[in-house]
């Protein structure tokens, strides 16, 4: 199985990136061998607040998210974006 790990500039300062990165790595070798999907790749995406959220909260959303990965179910819906200035010109 295969994995991506993506953490924009967003969420803050090349520390606190990789801070996330390793804390999404440490949840990739525990869970992704028993829990995962053969044959698919897993993304994780960093958001806004992972570095300060519990681990054990982490690792029970990654849980929640392969369940529903596996049972062919998608992400929840998302809230709809704001255009706000973003494409004007």
């Amino acid at each position: 199985m295969r994995f991506g790990i993506t953490v924009t500039k967003k969420i803050g300062n090349a520390v606190v990136r990789n801070r996330m990165k390793r804390r999404f790595r440490a949840l990739i070798r525990d869970m992704l061998p028993t829990q995962g999907l053969p044959g698919h790749d897993h993304v994780l995406i960093g958001r806004e607040g992972g570095v300060e959220r519990d681990f054990a909260l982490l690792r029970t959303e990654l849980q929640a998210a392969l369940a529903r990965a596996a049972a062919g179910k998608g992400d929840p819906p998302r809230k709809p974006r704001t255009t706000g200035q973003r494409g004007k010109r």
